[in-house]
């Protein structure tokens, strides 16, 4: 959440190159439109943002009871700036410029705190994805993924359960930037449901019409 777009461009980038799937925006009341939407594991956000700034969404996010390990970007580095911002609900404060590697360093760490554990596995029924070795399987057996069905399925994996609008995954991952095929989502997820649920009788993708799709296990 970076409302100076050519840093907005270059965070994600970073951190989609450390792994991770990155959702970006531009102002506060976007950001928390993305919150509604889905759950995050670090949200990386500027406090001097338009519409709302940082420290007002955070207190907003804590008010609600989300504790989603936050890192602040700023240019207010003063010592009354970087209490005012970790009493806020925030849980790491870095001054502008800053150098990326700390970054990604930073976020690494408070992803394995909000996981609660030092395990790099997400899991859905019998499907395992290890993200540091980047490996998929499903009862055992390996399966082979494209980078981009890799990342489909993290995201669609780290929000298990909750339904994935065709908007919402455009942005997650190709970004605002992306002017490919309407349908390309649809290619991607039934590209990834062929890889997945072929041959198992529990189906984990699951088409919710007129909305999008969720993963989960069937009831």
């Amino acid at each position: 959440m970076e409302d100076e777009k050519n840093l907005n461009r270059l965070i994600g980038e970073a951190m989609e190159d450390e792994g991770y799937s990155v959702d970006r925006c531009f102002n506060g009341l976007e950001a928390m439109e993305f919150m509604d939407c889905a759950k995050y594991d670090v949200i990386v956000l500027d406090i001097l943002m338009p519409r709302m700034n940082g420290l007002e969404l955070v207190k907003k996010l804590r008010a609600r009871g989300d504790k989603t390990p936050v890192v602040f970007l700023t240019s207010l580095d003063s010592v009354e700036d970087r209490v005012a911002g970790l009493n806020g609900g925030g849980d790491y404060y870095l001054v502008k410029p800053f150098v990326m590697e700390e970054l990604a360093a930073v976020v690494r760490m408070l992803a394995r705190k909000n996981a609660g554990t030092n395990s790099n596995e997400l899991t859905v029924a019998d499907l395992t994805l290890d993200m540091t070795a980047q490996k998929v399987t499903r009862g055992g057996t390996e399966i082979s993924l494209s980078p981009k069905e890799y990342a489909l399925l993290e995201y669609m994996m780290r929000n298990k359960g909750i339904v994935l609008s065709r908007e919402m995954i455009e942005n997650n991952l190709w970004n605002f930037d992306y002017e490919g095929g309407t349908n390309v989502v649809d290619v991607y997820v039934s590209f990834l449901r062929k890889k997945l649920d072929t041959g198992f009788d529990k189906k984990l993708i699951h088409t919710v019409w007129g909305t999008g799709w969720v993963l989960k296990e069937e009831s």
